[in-house]
């Protein structure tokens, strides 16, 4: 088994969860006591890479999920990636530009996650958002997670934290209520919200728009030191342009090329396994087998 199982002391968790002194949670994301007891770097997350991108149509090239949020949720994903740009007045879900692809508003998107952990307090979600055109966080990502009542379950590290220290552990997450994680990848600002986390500071990546199916591990974004991403979702170029590969993803899902990928990175990850796996077409191949066997759970 890859990971292995430690308690954090009191000093570094929260205000809120530094008063439980034991956890109260006994099943921890997917039903599982053996995760209650990890702290939240030390499991491995199955993602949805630009989760809002939904078309079950094999003709629309610009999605990069065939179901709906709830429905990866429902799967077992515990991370959904997506990106935001402005569509007049509106923050929304758009896929480079929302002339290409337009998922939605950020605050209908936010409505169903905290609808979706209303639901299910059992679990411990993670989000990570792009800001390329460095949106005013004050302006316009505060009132959408106020207007979508998302805040309450936002997670907030003390300063201590790095990216793999710092921790608590899911359980004790779970039992204070604070169970959802957000990072974003660029352009933060932690004086209006500190609930988003500026993400190179916790986690680094491997490359991304992977045309080479055997997934060659390397420092993309961020620092070794830090939580791993893998970003294992598979392009394809077309006259010149990559656009995903949906008709392979059943195998890019598989657990064989999931595990290969993962393993491969461990030498740059200090012999563990990824903390992040994005992965376009989540409802294909074996995604949630593979994140069980790193999670020692199989």
């Amino acid at each position: 088994m890859i990971f292995g199982a430690s308690l954090l002391g009191l000093a570094a968790l929260s205000p809120l969860a530094s008063a439980l002194a034991t956890p109260r949670a006994t099943l921890c994301n997917g039903n599982s006591a053996a995760l209650c007891s990890r702290t939240y770097d030390n499991v491995t997350y199955i993602g949805a890479h630009d989760s809002y991108a939904v078309d079950s149509s094999s003709l629309d090239l610009s999605a990069d999920q065939g179901v709906s949020i709830t429905n990866q949720l429902n799967l077992g994903v515990r991370i959904l990636q997506s990106q935001a740009h402005m569509s007049g007045s509106t923050l929304e879900l758009c896929h480079t530009s929302c002339l290409l692809y337009d998922g939605g508003s950020l605050q209908s998107y936010l409505t169903t996650v905290k609808s979706w952990l209303d639901a299910n307090p059992n679990e411990v979600l993670t989000l990570l958002i792009t800001n390329g055109d460095a949106i005013s966080i004050s302006q316009y990502w505060v009132p959408a997670f106020t207007n979508a009542g998302v805040i309450k379950y936002t997670y907030v590290p003390p300063s201590s934290t790095s990216g793999k220290t710092g921790w608590p552990t899911l359980g004790q997450m779970i039992d204070a209520g604070t169970r959802l994680v957000v990072f974003m990848d660029y352009n933060t600002d932690t004086s209006a919200a500190p609930y988003i986390l500026p993400e190179f500071n916790y986690i680094w990546e491997t490359p991304y728009d992977v045309t080479d199916s055997t997934f060659p591990c390397s420092v993309d974004r961020g620092t070794s030191s830090s939580m791993l991403m893998i970003n294992h979702f598979l392009d394809k170029s077309v006259l010149g342009v990559d656009i995903p590969y949906r008709s392979a993803a059943a195998t890019t899902n598989g657990q064989a090329s999931i595990l290969a990928n993962a393993y491969g990175c461990t030498s740059l990850n200090g012999g563990k396994a990824p903390t992040f796996v994005l992965l376009d077409f989540v409802d294909k191949g074996a995604a949630i087998a593979a994140g069980n066997h790193l999670n020692g759970l199989s």
